[in-house]
């Protein structure tokens, strides 16, 4: 062996070494990248409420548009009519006013298959008067009314529709002031999924 040949073996791999430093370095380099990049957004995501009522939502883009207010919730999608549009103070006989209103939701309930329940609430002011002794019985007759007024002026089918009550219980604003008590007294349209 020549004196030398060991060392020249060792110089002539020296460069490996430098190209693993290198690529070392571009490896820590491009993780550093990688994690300062901000993070993509997320899809955007449906809510379930509306992707599981497709017909719905549709729905309730058309009553919308119409000036009427409606939401989906998880029981469907719920149309709220305040007392002032469709009945007297302590009345539940339906005024000619809300008539237009109703044909336009009836409009869009025709449309649908779905299973209509109509609520009538009531804020907690007691009410006692020759026809109705308490809040549940005008609310009761106030839906009552609303499913007459459907099944036999616009020709919605009977057995797609229930009447429920739910009196002062459900409020939707503060019985303390006027407004509130005002919003309160309603029926509700719920169109279920």
């Amino acid at each position: 062996m020549k004196p030398g040949y060991l060392q020249s073996d060792s110089n002539r791999d020296r460069w490996t070494i430098s190209y693993v430093d290198v690529l070392t370095i571009l490896l820590i380099f491009f993780i550093a990248v990688a994690a300062k990049q901000p993070p993509k957004p997320a899809p955007a995501v449906v809510p379930t409420v509306a992707a599981a009522n497709g017909p719905l939502a549709g729905a309730r883009e058309l009553l919308v548009q119409q000036g009427l207010d409606a939401k989906l919730e998880e029981r469907g999608l719920v149309v709220s009519l305040p007392q002032m549009i469709l009945f007297g103070s302590g009345d539940d006989r339906i005024t000619e006013d809300a008539l237009p209103v109703i044909e336009r939701i009836a409009g869009v309930i025709g449309k649908l298959s779905n299973h209509i329940v109509l609520c009538g609430h009531a804020d907690a002011a007691p009410i006692h008067n020759r026809r109705f002794k308490n809040n549940w019985e005008l609310s009761a007759a106030r839906s009552l009314r609303l499913l007459e007024l459907l099944t036999e002026r616009y020709g919605i089918d009977e057995s797609r529709l229930s009447v429920s009550s739910d009196g002062a219980n459900r409020p939707v604003a503060s019985n303390e002031t006027a407004d509130g008590r005002a919003n309160n007294r309603r029926v509700e349209i719920v169109i279920e999924r």
